[in-house]
């Protein structure tokens, strides 16, 4: 039977965290206190969520600080909303039972076959991510997901989000990691770039930020449209950033004004709504997707101290109808946008430090419907970096023998994914971040 969700969509609180809908598990993060941190320019919000931490951060001195230690490797996590067709992405042409599953969705064999398994074959829109792990610069996991997969979009995201199968779970994956290894005057640690707090970011103890458009940060006064008195204005707000007090109350005022002029000065290389980066590498779009990762290189380029970043992918994956219409132009925007970012990251010198983790909440069913497919269970994740390894992770179970409801099973499972991220990458023990996390194979990703 098909299944399918009217009701999906992409609510958003009006406090910066994810809005809850009927029926869904409650997000990670729900329930931290938030505050707006910086005065709203044109395009922007910055949000910070940190409870108690937040009276008492010394924001503009810790960024300070951070940026300028040693670089340290970044994490970024892109998610595929709705759950991605991973037998679109890397179709199994080669297998006997795929044209008899999809006999109009699926695709023709060109001859072009998955290097690690002939069976196999990238959907010709994603030529730059094939050129891509040709190169060595992707790795694969063609079947990734858990036991006994949950096919709600809202709980099986949850569980990715938080690390473990835990409908009750609170705190994301992320958040635990930069709980036991982050600071606590470094809101940019984690980066949520969406007017919403990524709930895989969501920290017990320290702050983490959602940012929307940096790039169009500004710092203005109402009715105030000379050059000469706004620039006399910063600076007088700059100057009270910096005047001693007892009160506390006026002592948190100050530092608000001080930090929010230290913002404007870290991001005013991101000024300008024609120009707000500056690259050599042509992005496929000055919207959206490919846009914020413009920004995002050049705001790593920038020093600024960034440990883990959360986005959304473009697109909408819930195809449960008419597939071929709208997957195959998001799957090229997509892997057009993400071979942009790795050239740029590669061009600025900061390739090396920087790891992509994509993800979807599950795949799809291998038989279709009729013009889409409905949830299925295990699906696809990229790695995309230099570091990469640059091979398949796990293997393609195949068609001829399916689940219990007749969805593609797992070889990987996501949480032995996180804890290789984390102790490979990140440099850290996945103990005490990853729930039983000693029970988990750890797969070589990174060289």
């Amino acid at each position: 039977m098909a299944c399918h969700c009217n009701d999906f969509s992409k609510a958003q609180a009006g406090r910066g965290l994810r809005g809850i809908e009927p029926g869904m598990t409650v997000p990670a993060g729900t329930g931290l206190s938030r505050r707006a941190f910086l005065a709203r320019g044109s395009g922007l919000a910055l949000s910070v969520f940190g409870g108690s931490l937040l009276s008492r951060m010394a924001f503009e001195e810790g960024i300070a600080r951070a940026a300028a230690g040693p670089a340290e490797p970044v994490l970024i996590s892109i998610f595929l909303s709705g759950g991605f067709d991973s037998l679109s992405m890397l179709a199994p042409v080669g297998d006997p039972r795929y044209a008899q599953l999809r006999p109009t969705l699926k695709l023709a064999p060109n001859g072009d076959a998955f290097t690690e398994d002939d069976r196999l074959q990238w959907h010709p829109n994603a030529a730059p991510l094939r050129d891509l792990h040709l190169a060595g610069k992707v790795s694969v996991m063609p079947a990734i997901g858990y036991d006994d997969a949950n096919q709600s979009h809202f709980t099986s995201r949850h569980y990715w989000e938080v690390g473990e199968i835990n409908p009750f779970g609170r705190i994301g994956w992320l958040g635990r990691y930069l709980d036991q290894h982050g600071a606590d005057d470094n809101p940019l640690q984690g980066l949520s770039l969406d007017w919403s707090l990524a709930p895989a970011l969501a920290a017990s103890n320290v702050p983490v930020a959602a940012v929307s458009n940096p790039e169009y940060f500004s710092l203005d006064a109402r009715d105030v449209w000379d050059g000469g008195v706004r620039t006399k204005l910063i600076d007088a707000l700059a100057t009270q950033g910096k005047i001693a007090t007892t009160d506390p109350e006026l002592k948190s005022a100050r530092r608000a004004a001080g930090q929010t002029v230290g913002l404007r000065g870290q991001l005013a290389g991101l000024q300008g709504t024609d120009a707000p980066w500056q690259t050599t590498v042509g992005y496929p779009s000055t919207d959206g997707f490919a846009r914020r990762l413009a920004v995002l290189a050049e705001m790593l380029d920038m020093g600024l101290p960034m440990k883990v970043v959360a986005l959304d992918a473009n697109g909408g994956y819930d195809t449960h109808d008419n597939q071929n219409g709208t997957l195959p132009d998001d799957i090229a925007l997509f892997s057009q946008s993400l071979a942009a970012f790795q050239a740029d990251l590669e061009a600025r010198g900061l390739a090396d430090r920087v790891l992509i983790n994509v993800w979807s909440e599950f795949g799809r069913r291998p038989e279709e419907n009729g013009s889409g497919t409905d949830h299925g269970a295990a699906g696809l994740s990229l790695l995309i970096g230099t570091r990469a390894k640059g091979t398949m992770v796990g293997e393609f179970p195949g068609l001829a023998t399916l689940d219990e409801d007749d969805n593609l099973r797992h070889t990987t499972d996501f949480r032995a994914v996180y804890c290789s991220l984390l102790e490979q990458w990140m440099g850290v023990d996945a103990a005490g971040i990853i729930p039983g996390a000693s029970s988990f194979a750890r797969p070589a990703l990174v060289r």
